[in-house]
């Protein structure tokens, strides 16, 4: 497949990575050089330095026979023009863009994107992505990672273990015989930096990262035999109320059971907004470092705090104030990858990366086959991926004991007739069932080989 990829940043660097590493024919565009550079350099792709809306420059990356242009540059209206260029001039049959202002993204206007006026045929909002990661992470807060699949039925959750785990030095095969009834799955384990997937007899040890799929009625006993607390999330503190922390409170206050939210926002304007656009949230204006303002927001008897300002510091400087006014448990945005290692040492209990979310959902739109969901973990390490069973797979028909997986993936969970089940070695997989997957990202290709590769998108 030929992609070209506008955009040389975080988001953009990362699709490339993924695809290049898949052997497609990858060209990325950016205004800067160096950018353009450390690409080139680093993964298996062409640049082309220049403004990836105009269209020599796109005639330049090989617009005419591509198969599907990404336009994830920083701007907003280059991405939309370069969707516009690549269908009116060179005809790219599928065209992904990143949309930041909330003013495109309005559902009253969503004809707009229509092809005969704007011609984009996914619209990826970072911002609505990474507040639904925020409203996952406080649905299970004892879980650094976690992310749903099969409409909800199904959930993946990221448990970093401790020495009180109650199942350590445990046969993986004996939690199935201990555990009868417990829908749930380990699929992969980080150890000392490596991620791998693990064999029935493998062990789990203290400061172990696991990958647990589970039903979504098991999650807090899930979390529980793992050794984490299931505490209900009554009172959230959300320090920053643009986008993502207004989009965050909106949805608090749509859920039926009542939760106590207040948020905290330095900028007087954004302030006044979101207490324009709130209706039973208090909002606080000034600065979510203040430990005085913290204490009017009553931060040692919040549940959660979760701090998603446009500043990856003042997250975690504020993550790490809350916790030692009272806080137990905090949850930050981080944009830099590089400040993940910081995590321990200050205590933050989980984080949302959000060139993550946005990778993981350009990918969904990029893999081939029914492929409805793709979850990147880590940095590219490994991917979840949600699918339809074709009659043309090599899987259909057969017992999960007999389908030849790569060495580092693994079934989570099946979806038959509506129902999520825990996948076992005789379980056979139908045309029609929805699978999930948990692949190493060097598996991947095989996998999706495994779901019917073809060329056709979702």
């Amino acid at each position: 497949m030929k992609v070209i990829i506008c955009g040389a940043g975080q988001v953009g660097w990362q699709i490339a990575r993924h695809l290049s590493g898949e052997k497609n024919d990858v060209t990325i565009v950016d205004m800067n050089a160096d950018l353009i550079r450390r690409a080139t350099d680093a993964l298996d792709v062409q640049g082309i330095a220049g403004h990836a809306s105009y269209p020599d420059v796109l005639e330049r990356a090989g617009a005419r026979d591509a198969d599907m242009i990404i336009a994830a540059t920083q701007s907003d209206e280059v991405n939309m023009v370069t969707c516009q260029v690549a269908h009116s001039i060179f005809a790219v049959p599928r065209k992904i863009a990143r949309l930041r202002a909330q003013s495109y993204l309005t559902a009253i206007y969503s004809d707009l994107y229509r092809r005969d006026h704007m011609p984009i045929d996914v619209v990826i909002s970072p911002e609505r992505e990474v507040a639904e990661a925020a409203l996952q992470r406080l649905a299970a807060p004892a879980a650094f990672d976690t992310e749903s699949f099969l409409r909800g039925q199904a959930q993946l959750l990221g448990i970093a273990l401790d020495e009180d785990c109650p199942v350590l030095r445990t046969p993986l095969r004996q939690l199935t015989d201990l555990f009868s009834t417990l829908r749930a799955l380990v699929v992969g384990v980080r150890r000392e930096g490596t991620l791998f997937a693990p064999e029935p007899g493998d062990q789990l040890f203290p400061d172990d990262q696991i990958y647990v799929f589970a039903h979504v009625d098991d999650v807090n006993r899930t979390l529980e035999i793992f050794g984490k607390s299931t505490k209900k999330q009554e009172r959230v503190v959300i320090i920053g109320g643009g986008n993502v922390g207004l989009s965050v409170a909106k949805a608090l206050e749509a859920r039926e059971e009542r939760i106590r939210a207040k948020v905290i926002e330095k900028d007087r304007r954004q302030a006044e907004i979101a207490a324009d656009a709130l209706e039973r949230t208090i909002v606080l204006n000034g600065d979510g470092l203040d430990i005085n303002l913290l204490a009017e927001a009553n931060i040692e008897r919040a549940d959660a705090v979760l701090a998603v300002t446009d500043d990856d510091k003042t997250n975690l400087l504020a993550a790490v104030r809350a916790k030692m006014a009272g806080c137990p448990m905090a949850i930050c945005l981080v944009n830099d990858p590089s400040l993940v290692s910081l995590m321990g040492a200050l205590e933050v209990d989980a984080y949302i990366n959000p060139r993550a979310t946005t990778v993981s959902s350009i990918l969904r739109h990029v893999r081939h086959g029914r492929v409805r969901g793709v979850y990147s973990i880590g940095d590219a390490e490994a991917e979840v991926l949600e699918a339809q069973v074709l009659s043309t797979s090599p899987m259909s028909g057969k017992r999960v004991q007999d389908i030849d997986f790569p060495e580092g993936a693994l079934v989570g969970a099946v979806m038959k007739a509506g129902k999520v089940i825990l996948p076992r070695g005789d379980t056979r997989i139908e045309e029609g069932d929805m699978v999930v997957i948990f692949a190493l990202s060097a598996d991947v290709p095989e996998v999706e080989r495994l779901l019917q590769v073809s060329i056709d998108f979702f």
